[in-house]
Parts: C-alpha cells; sequence; structure tokens
C-alpha cells in the first residue's frame, strides 16, 4: 500500500487487521508511529469496539517499532526477521515499512553503494520464504521516501498494488485507492475508489470506478 504522509496508509491497515481478526485471522501489526495507548484510542474514535478483546485474546499482535529511542541507525531488518514470535500469526502488517529502511545501518550502507536494489531482492527473499509458509504480508510505504529502484521489485512481487491518491479540493481533502494490481482478477482493470475516514465509522467507501 502506498501514499504519502497523511494519506490514510494507516487507517486502511487498521480497518484491514481489525476485520481479519473479526474473521477469525491471528494478526501482528508492527507500527513504526503510534504507541499501543495511541493505537488503542486510534481505533475507538473509528468505532472498533471489539480491539481489546482481540488483544487480550492474542488474536492481534501489536508491536510498536519506537526508531526514535535509539540514537544512528541500528540492524532494524535483522531483529525484524529473528524476530519469531512476529511471524507465527496468519497476516503481517509493517507499518510503515519505509520508515523501518531507512533507519536500517546494512540497508543504508547499501544504499550508499548505489545498490538499492539488490537491498530490495535480499528482503524480498526472506519474505518469500514467509509466504511459503503460507503467511500475508501487507506493507506500507511512502513512495517519496525510497528511490525507485528500492520500490520497483516491491511493486513487482506484490500479488495486490493500492495507491492512495489526495485530492485538495477547496477546503476539502478527497482521497482515493487505485488498485494498480490485484492478483486473481482474470484481466487487469483501473479500479479507482474513492474513501473516507469517519469518527465512530471508520473506512467508508464514497465511490467507485472502472477506467
Amino acid at each position: 500500500i502506498e501514499g504519502k504522509y497523511g494519506a490514510g496508509k494507516s487507517a486502511l491497515t487498521q480497518r484491514i487487521a481489525y476485520g481479519l481478526c473479526e474473521a477469525g485471522y491471528r494478526v501482528t501489526l508492527v507500527s513504526t508511529e503510534l504507541t499501543i495507548r495511541q493505537f488503542l484510542t486510534q481505533m475507538h474514535s473509528l468505532g472498533y469496539k471489539r480491539i481489546e478483546t482481540h488483544l487480550l485474546s492474542e488474536r492481534l499482535l501489536f508491536l510498536h517499532a519506537d526508531l526514535g529511542k535509539f540514537k544512528g541507525k541500528r540492524e532494524l531488518l535483522k531483529r525484524m526477521m529473528e524476530a519469531k514470535v512476529m511471524w507465527k500469526a496468519d497476516v503481517i502488517i509493517i507499518d510503515t515499512f519505509d520508515a523501518i529502511l531507512r533507519n536500517d545501518a546494512t540497508f543504508d550502507a547499501l544504499i550508499r553503494q548505489d545498490k538499492g536494489r539488490s537491498a530490495a531482492l535480499q528482503i524480498i527473499s526472506f519474505f518469500r520464504s514467509m509466504i511459503g509458509k503460507g503467511k500475508t504480508i501487507v506493507l506500507t510505504i511512502d513512495p517519496t521516501n525510497l528511490s525507485e529502484d528500492v520500490l520497483s521489485p516491491f511493486r513487482a512481487i506484490a500479488d495486490v498494488y493500492l495507491e492512495i491518491e489526495m485530492i485538495e479540493v477547496g477546503n476539502e481533502i478527497r482521497r482515493s485507492i487505485n488498485v494498480n494490481r490485484f492478483a486473481g482478477m482474470g484481466e487487469q482493470v483501473g479500479d479507482k475508489i474513492g474513501f473516507s475516514v469517519r469518527s465512530g465509522i471508520g473506512i467508508v467507501i464514497e465511490a467507485r470506478a472502472i477506467v
């Protein structure tokens, strides 16, 4: 899921996580922005009332990646891959993944050597091994923070590739999801879904168009 800062990536992944838990799946949600208190406050504001039930039953594992806790860059990707508890769930959501990449020491070193694509492929290799074990991985990315040679491999491997757009109309910001790829649809279509995030309700589909 791609989108600039404030596009609604977190709100969308929170709805996905909650819906999956309601359907009986186990979900790990990693957030680089929200603490558990902030997460609960936001989920309640969106009307997801059974969130504590899912946390207490361990159907939902919430992890806060506090990137500002340490000075300098650390081996975040290595630690993430070795965190076995994180990968026990059916679905693993990382929001936002580009923040982890930008603060990882090894990834940063490869970028400085113009080996961004190689670095991305190494990560994808690990993701493939997890997918081979029946896991589903959802990543949110702000494309303005990564180069095209890093983004391209992740876009190419994705079964589902969504792009969130924001358009300012007067004093109103309108959001839409462009479905750039959805595996299993048969023929490829351009699907644009307008949506909003409303207090007490959550994600609301405003309009949908096939182009």
